[in-house]
């Protein structure tokens, strides 16, 4: 009995040994994360409820003011039209666009042989790896007034339009679906991947068409990815600066102007980073909100 007691004191020893022994190794990383993750995130709460300005008296002598830059928010007009612009962005462009685009793409390549799935996956992915503002610049060469669109257009005797000032929203949001399809064909590629072809064939043999074997096997079976990708696109999207910024800066007036254009004006130019940081809590509550709304209506559980 006494044998069998120290040799389970020893394992408990050895067990609390490796367990420090882990902690040593991983301490580096908790370091890590403590001082770019939560500080800066606790952070970032505190200063959204304080004046702090990069000039005048706030930025010497810093007030806590409670929900005073939400109660300015909620009563400007530009913060409602910013709202209302990033929704639609986030609609047309993350939702609709790059994840429709994606899946057509992706159940296009499924099953066709590999040079054609690597000249077409090269082609799309091209665009996603460039950096956003070399994306809005290929763009703005594209959309401008003397740009490629227009030509195309003099040379059939139509009218050349103003595409970034006519249609702005729509011009920064074809161009985010070019810019971002190819993360969501790479997604859905990898989940299609896994669907067993013996289940789709079954269904062949049924008589089941192929719309059928695609909204009644193959979506269902791929529906975990499909709740991720939306997460993942959503987020990036309600975080994209670059690309709107460099084709029409939030313009032309209030256009385009979305929640992170928005925060860059009030933090940055008008040199209210209390207000600006505000503004970023609420587009981070918006990004929770649209996760969760995913998980509910694709009835995925966490």
């Amino acid at each position: 009995m006494e044998t069998g007691q120290a040799h389970n004191s020893g394992m408990k020893r050895r067990r609390n040994a490796e367990q420090w022994r882990a902690f040593v190794f991983l301490s580096p990383s908790f370091v890590l994360l403590l001082a770019f993750f939560f500080v800066p995130t606790l952070l970032t709460f505190y200063f959204a409820f304080t004046n702090m300005a990069l000039t005048g008296a706030a930025a010497v002598d810093t007030q806590f003011i409670g929900f005073e830059n939400f109660k300015n928010m909620f009563q400007d007009d530009s913060f409602r039209t910013s709202v209302w612009n990033t929704l639609i962005f986030l609609i047309f462009s993350a939702v609709i666009g790059q994840q429709v685009m994606g899946f057509i793409i992706a159940v296009l390549m499924n099953g066709r042989s590999r040079t054609f799935r690597s000249v077409i996956g090269s082609i799309v992915i091209a665009g996603w790896v460039a950096p956003e503002v070399v994306c809005a610049f290929v763009w703005f060469a594209f959309l401008n007034d003397t740009g490629t669109v227009n030509a195309f257009l003099q040379s059939a005797d139509i009218k050349p339009i103003a595409w970034l000032y006519t249609f702005p929203m729509v011009s920064v949001i074809i161009a985010n679906i070019w810019h971002g399809t190819a993360f969501s064909m790479m997604v859905f590629q990898a989940a299609l991947g896994d669907v067993p072809r013996e289940v789709e064939e079954s269904a062949m043999i049924d008589g089941a068409n192929a719309w059928q074997r695609l909204t009644r096997i193959t979506l269902p079976m791929i529906i975990s990815s499909v709740t991720t990708n939306m997460v993942l696109v959503t987020l990036q999207t309600l975080g994209s600066f670059t690309l709107i910024y460099a084709l029409t800066g939030g313009g032309p007036g209030l256009a385009t102007e979305t929640l992170p254009i928005y925060m860059y004006h009030q933090a940055f130019v008008n040199y209210q980073l209390g207000y600006g940081t505000a503004i970023s809590l609420m587009l981070l509550v918006i990004g929770i909100v649209a996760s969760l709304l995913y998980m509910r209506m694709l009835k995925v559980k966490l």
